[in-house]
């Protein structure tokens, strides 16, 4: 039925169950009508299948009801009924699975095994105006997965050459199966399947078994389901031991043995193939000397040479191999070739010499040059000065064919040394020319010349002669020594240094002159003055031999000069001496210094004059003012200097004035010293203003204080006080008038109050006299009474003269006091 078709009804409930008879048998469906279906669907046992009731693009039925027959015989079972959603599982359908039924279909989860058989659906399909019976077969098959097989071999060990076989079993598995096997070699690596093995499928036969078929083994089955891989099984097979193998190393054979240097760590390995492994025992010359598959020889020793047995046991089979080997030891001689160069006696040609000897062999040494030792390897003798040589090569090279520079080396060559030795030897003259000097010994007995010329192959032959040419001593090497007596007569004489090489027929020499030691100063007088330093040098001339003359310096009283005296500082070098004198003093330092030297040859000496001058006088000193301070416990001091002098500083001095002539004054005391030479005033306090203090100045040097100044009292200081004392006086005359103003006014405004002060300050007259002014509008009345008065009328001045002349009326009340205090401010 297609989707777009009306959709049945619902029918509810499951009643419709029994009418499925009744429909079946009844008129309304006839046989034709029915659709029937048959189909085979495949599960696997403990998963999940689907049983669809007739086909899978139809409308489900409105009922349905599926039933369940087992292969071979038995009567149907109902497994469950439906209609719409509702549906009913039966009790017994639980052995075929979880059995679900949804729209018709039947579910079947967690499958069993028992589920296989014949599962059969009958449904009923309304249509418009009838209901349509359909029936579907479904033939179940249920396939089992195969199981984890195990391996089980018929031995866990055999013998090698014995047969064995190895069988793979599983529990369960739907057939037909199939049988594979991997192996893997003891050691691990990737399996593979063993080929040319005997037997198939379940078992695995070999025969006769080897070694190479050792290993684990696991096998693999496999059904149309899955396929499962059993554990690994080892199958050990026993063999050996064979024959031994020694190895040593490192690797010499030579015949009928192997070779190794003494002091080399030697390894003695020893393999015989064996399962179990083999246990290996050593023998050396018969007697066992180790236990173990490798032997180790650490610095092997000469005497550790001789015959090596390893013996090797297979302690499952009990049976033994064994081999033998013969090693030396070569030891080389001790230390290196040594090659010396030295000149022959005629002093024309070059002696080369090689020796090493000691050793088994003995080395074999050869000389080869001129060129580098890795050429005269490869060019063996063709340009080689001698032939073979055991322990000892000489060879003869003339100087004057022989270049500046040319190397020659000697190749030595053992057994013991993979890379051989060699020495070598470059001929060479040494740059610059001879040196020459002179020393005296102890106590100037003995005067020895020394020559030396360093470096050179062949060293340098040296050799004295005196001024002559007459040979003194014998040569030497790189270094001649001549010891001559010491005596006055050596003084002036030359002795030359010859020195000749092979190489170098020019030669050369070094002559050296014995001398009477020779001075010289830097100053031969020398002046100072009083209280300095005054600095002597003397050196040591050169040009002759130095035959360790030792320079000294003597005072003017001829007393050694030594580094004891606090009054010296001596500073010495090789060839001058420096002499200060410390603190000159005037006229004791004066004098003439000596300064003196003497070698084994003769003496020297040089005066020098030193002056000491006296240092000048500072300038005097001139107080130009001298004043206390208002306080009395200052003054200051202000001073001028008269002339020129040395001048460092000026010192300020006071004492106590002296107060009557028969007390004398007191000491002077500083009152300021370390006064800045420019400085031309001071302050200076602490001064009790009840004591009368005389000061002077005094201007000092490094050494002398030069002339006080005269005496001096400080001065009074002036009186300032005058401009202070009149501005007060004015402020206070301000201040008083305004004040009496003040209350002038105020008394005449309050005349009922102080009536007697009121009275005495403005003159009041009888009855008919007019009463003074108090107001600005009394007083402009009374101005205006003053203009209207006759002019002719001149009673009123004189009457206002006589009242101020009379008599003041004298009442009972007490009088007033008025008190105006003026304050003048400086």
């Amino acid at each position: 039925m297609e989707h777009g078709h009306t959709t049945p009804p619902r029918w509810r409930g499951l009643w419709i169950l029994w009418l499925l008879p009744v429909l079946a048998r009844g008129q309304l469906l006839a046989a034709e009508e029915a659709a029937y279906e048959e189909q085979m669907v495949t599960g696997v046992r403990g998963r999940a299948v689907e049983l669809s009731c007739g086909p899978a693009a139809s409308a489900p039925p409105a009922v349905v009801f599926w039933s369940f027959t087992a292969l071979g015989s038995g009567p149907p079972r109902a497994v469950a009924v439906g209609s719409g959603r509702e549906a009913a599982v039966a009790a017994g359908a639980g052995m075929l699975g979880r059995v679900t039924l949804r729209n018709g279909t039947l579910e079947l989860r967690e499958l069993r095994a028992a589920a296989q058989g014949r599962f059969l659906c009958q449904g009923l399909f309304p249509e418009p105006g009838r209901l349509r019976v359909s029936y579907a077969a479904v033939l179940l098959r249920v396939l089992v997965p195969v199981s984890k097989p195990f391996v089980r071999p018929t031995a866990a060990a055999v013998a090698e050459g014995t047969a064995v076989a190895l069988t793979c079993s599983v529990r369960e598995g739907t057939e037909p199966l199939s049988f594979s096997w991997q192996h893997r070699e003891p050691r691990g690596g990737p399996s593979a399947s063993p080929v040319g093995l005997g037997g198939s499928g379940a078992e695995l036969r070999l025969m006769p078994a080897n070694r190479s078929h050792a290993g684990w083994y696991a096998c693999t089955v496999r059904n149309e389901v899955n396929n499962r891989t059993s554990e690994p099984v080892y199958l050990d097979i026993v063999y050996g031991p064979d024959e031994p193998a020694i190895s040593v190393e490192p690797f010499s054979p030579e015949q009928g043995g192997f070779s190794a240097g003494e002091r080399e760590d030697v390894v003695l390995s020893c393999l015989a193939p064996s399962n179990p492994p083999s246990r290996y025992v050593w023998l050396h010359n018969g007697s066992q000397v180790h236990t173990g598959q490798t032997y180790v020889i650490a610095a092997i020793a000469r005497t550790q040479a001789g015959t090596y047995t390893c013996l090797a046991e297979n302690t499952h089979l009990h049976t033994r191999t064994q081999a033998t080997i013969v090693l030396t030891v070569y030891y080389p001689p001790a230390g290196s070739p040594s090659c010396s160069a030295l000149a022959t006696g005629d002093l024309r040609d070059v002696a080369l010499r090689c020796r090493w000897l000691g050793g088994f062999p003995p080395a074999r040494l050869r000389w080869v040059g001129p060129g580098p030792p890795e050429e005269e390897e490869e060019e063996e003798e063709e340009d080689g000065v001698t032939g073979l040589s055991f322990s000892m090569a000489a060879s003869i090279q003339p100087g004057a064919a022989t270049r500046n520079g040319s190397s020659f080396s000697c190749l030595a060559s053992h057994p013991a040394l993979p890379r051989g030795a060699a020495c070598g030897t470059t001929l060479w003259v040494p740059a610059g020319g001879p040196s020459c000097m002179a020393a005296a010994t102890k106590s100037d007995e003995y005067v020895m010349l020394r020559c030396w010329w360093e470096g050179g192959t062949p060293p340098v032959t040296l050799r004295w002669r005196d001024g002559g040419g007459r040979a003194l001593g014998d040569p030497a090497p790189s270094a001649a020594v001549l010891v001559l007596s010491a005596d006055g007569s050596l003084g002036g004489r030359d002795f030359v240094c010859v020195a000749t090489h092979p190489l170098w027929t020019a030669g050369a020499e070094c002559r050296l002159r014995l001398e009477v030691p020779e001075l010289e100063a830097e100053r031969r007088e020398v002046a100072v003055l009083e209280g300095g330093e005054a600095r002597l040098a003397c050196r040591r001339r050169g040009g002759g031999a130095d035959l360790g003359a030792r320079v000294v310096w003597y005072d003017p009283k001829a007393r050694e000069v030594t580094p004891e005296l606090a009054k010296y500082r001596l500073e010495r070098e090789e060839a001058w001496v420096n002499l200060t004198v410390r603190d000159a003093e005037w006229p004791g330092d004066s004098g003439i210094y000596h300064c003196a030297a003497a070698n084994a040859v003769g003496t020297a000496s040089l005066p020098v004059r030193l002056r000491v001058d006296r240092y000048p006088a500072p300038p005097n000193v001139t107080i130009s003012k001298l004043r206390y301070t208002r306080a009395r416990t200052e003054v200051r001091l202000e001073w001028r200097t008269q002339g020129a002098g040395n001048l460092t500083g000026f010192v300020v001095q006071r004492r106590q004035a002296k107060k009557t002539h028969r007390r004398a004054p007191g000491p002077w005391e500083t009152a300021a010293g370390d006064i800045e030479p420019h400085s031309r005033d001071r302050r200076v306090g602490g001064l009790d203003p009840a004591v009368v203090y005389a000061f002077r100045v005094l201007a000092v040097n490094h050494r002398t204080a030069g002339h006080p100044s005269e005496v001096q009292t400080p001065a009074e200081p002036p009186f300032e006080a005058y401009p202070a004392v009149t501005g007060a006086a004015v402020a206070g005359m301000l201040v008083a008038t305004t004040a009496s103003l003040l209350a002038v006014r105020w008394v005449a405004r309050h005349q009922d109050t102080l009536p007697r002060l009121h009275d005495l300050l403005f003159h009041t007259a009888g009855p008919g006299a007019q009463e003074p002014v108090d107001t600005p509008e009394e007083t402009e009345t009374a101005a205006n009474s003053e203009e209207g008065a006759a002019p002719g009328d001149a009673a009123a001045p004189g009457t206002a003269a006589e009242l101020r002349s009379a008599p003041l009326d004298v009442t009972d009340e007490p009088p007033v006091n008025v008190t105006i205090t003026v304050t003048a401010t400086p």
